[in-house]
Formats: structure tokens, sequence, C-alpha cells
């Protein structure tokens, strides 16, 4: 998209040196990041910056994230997910397997036919709405997006949003069982000791798992080389991994500023202009949910909140929290069915987000 008809308008951050850039960067990130957690919004950490990455970069800021950088940040959260990964949830996906695929597969379908038919609408372009709608594993698929066509920009637009819309909803939902006022999470320690073995090992699989995801050719190889190879050594044989918050904070600003900088005016009142239409087709999407989990309660006997939990598409930090406040949540068959989730969109999303865009394109 052309952005001159703005020229005029843009070079206020360009007329700043580069240091100067990112000083106003740093400044705001931390005060959209710090309004954020005040208001306990989820992935505070990541769209805070973001959001000050797209105030810069609409007014003409012309620092970018060193590539570097930028994979880092990748490999770190790709350790991040790879760790989130526990074994407790084998028995009960082996217990409920049916059950687990079925509300997998509806979710996954029902998500990959809102983003198609927004993408055939010509709201979005591409399979920018497919990888935009995708339910979980929002940060993932953001990264992905890119490497396979997708405007990156809009997916996480739409991602991020869908994050913040669910996670509330669940929130309003939980209130009808349960008080979950008095609920928050636990305080964050910012600087905790470091064990030298598990933070020691962090760094050895994110180096190694980059290398390996560029060796294969993998698409956004320091994300998924890391999270393949970091499954592999957590589960395979129970190697630990620390991420400190002030690692996990730096690589989400990284992550952040490297999509909030590509902003432009053009991009950012196309994704206003379409921003009813992503609304419509989030809450369709937890409304659909929301039905899945009345069929899952009413047919086998669930309680109401647990399904409803378990089935919620995405804000999985939350759907925690709020799991645990509640003494008659099943927090592990919750966790199962998002985990589950979670792992089957990020090891199918991109080959869906291709065959939707082949099969349906005009």
């Amino acid at each position: 998209m052309d952005s001159s008809p703005d020229q005029p308008t843009v070079e206020r951050m360009a007329r700043l040196r580069r240091p100067q850039q990112w000083l106003v960067l740093v400044v705001f990130s931390l005060l959209f990041a710090g309004a954020l957690e005040l208001a306990a919004l989820p992935a505070a950490l990541l769209i805070g910056p973001m959001l000050a990455a797209i105030l810069a970069g609409t007014n003409g800021a012309t620092v970018r994230v060193p590539r570097v950088l930028f994979g880092s940040a990748q490999a770190v959260v790709g350790c991040l997910v790879a760790n989130s990964i526990s074994a407790d949830i084998f028995p009960v996906f082996y217990a409920e397997w049916p059950l687990f695929l079925v509300a997998v597969i509806a979710t996954v379908a029902a998500s990959s036919l809102l983003g198609w038919l927004i993408s055939r609408w010509r709201i979005l372009p591409g399979t920018t709405a497919v990888w935009g709608s995708s339910p979980g594993a929002a940060t993932a698929m953001v990264l992905m997006a890119g490497a396979f066509g997708a405007d990156q920009r809009l997916v996480a637009f739409m991602q991020y949003l869908r994050v913040i819309f669910v996670s509330m909803t669940a929130a309003l939902v939980a209130k009808m069982w349960v008080d979950t006022s008095g609920v928050e999470a636990p305080p964050i320690v910012w600087f905790p000791p470091i064990d030298p073995l598990s933070f020691g090992a962090t760094i050895g699989i994110a180096i190694v798992g980059g290398l390996l995801g560029r060796l294969l050719r993998l698409p956004s190889p320091f994300f998924l080389g890391t999270f393949v190879f970091g499954a592999v050594v957590h589960l395979g044989f129970g190697v630990p991994m620390q991420l400190p918050p002030w690692l996990l904070a730096l690589s989400y600003a990284m992550v952040g500023w490297s999509i909030g900088l590509n902003f432009t005016r053009p991009i950012l009142r196309h994704a206003a202009r379409a921003l009813p239409q992503i609304i419509a087709s989030i809450v369709a999407l937890i409304a659909f949910c929301g039905g899945l989990a009345f069929v899952i309660s009413r047919l086998l006997g669930i309680d109401p909140l647990t399904a409803y939990l378990a089935t919620s598409p995405g804000g999985m930090d939350s759907v925690a929290i709020i799991a645990a406040a509640a003494q008659n949540v099943d927090i592990s068959f919750v966790m199962a069915l998002q985990s589950a989730r979670f792992l089957v969109v990020l090891l199918i999303g991109p080959s869906v987000a291709k065959l939707v865009a082949r099969n349906f394109r005009d």
C-alpha cells in the first residue's frame, strides 16, 4: 500500500535521531504495558510494546529491530511453548480422546470457516484472515504467519484482539458460577535466582533449535525449530527450562516492536475499517465454543463451567487462573483440552491455512 499521501504528516519520529527514537519507543512501551497490566488485560507485555511501536511506525519511525534480536526472541518464545507442555495432560487425553478430538476439530473447522468468510468477502487479504482466526497459540500464529505469506500486522491485530475478548468473556461467564473478583495472578518476580543448569539448558535449546530450524529450512525457523527441539528434550528427557520474566519481557518487546514498527497509516486505517467484522467473527467463535460446551455438558454430564473453560478459544493463562478459583471445576480436564487444541493448532495451523486458501480462492 502506498503511504505517500500521508508523507507530510508522518515525519515526526523521522526527525529524531535513532537513539532518540528508541528512547521514545521504550518509554511508551513501558507506559502502555504498565497500563495494560494494571487493567489486568492478557498479553500486556507483548501488546503494550506493539501498541507503542504502531504509534511510532505510523508517525515515521525509521528504527527497526535487528534480525538477530528478533530471531532470538522467537527462539525464546519457542522455548516457552515447549516448556508449557506438561506430560500430565497425556493420561487425561488418553481417557477422553474421542471427546477431545471432536471438540478440537469442531473448533478449528469453525475458526477456519470464519477466516475464509472474512477473506472471501475481501475484508482482509489472502490467508491473513485464516491465520488471524486460528483459536489459540496467538504468538505462535503471528510468528509463523509471515513465513506463509500472510500480513503479520493484521494477523497480530486479529489474534490479540481475540485474546482480550476471550479472556474477558471467560471471566464474565465464570462470575455466574463463582466469585473470581478476588482472584489475581501471582505477583511477578522479575529477577528470580538463576539456576545455572536450567537457564543454561534453555539458552542451549534456543541456540541449537534455531540452528536446526535454519538447517531444515523450516518456516519461521527460530520459533519452530526451537519449539520442536525443546519439546523433544523437555518431554523426552525431562530437561527443565528456566525462563525468567525479564527475559520473556524483552522477547515479547522484540516481537511487538518488530510487528508494530511495520504498521503504516493505510494499514491502520484498513484494520480500523475491518474492526466491526473482526469483532463479529470473534463473537461468533466465542458463541460457537459456548454452544459446544453446552452440548458437552448436557451429553456427558460435565460441569457447565468446566466445559466452557475447556472449550474457550484461547486465553489459556487467564482460563487457568479462573479455573483455579472455582472449587467444582475439573482443572485437569480444562487444561488437557486447552493444551490439546493448542498443540493441534500449532502443528496443523499452516496446513489448514494453505488448504483453505487453495480450495476456496476465487
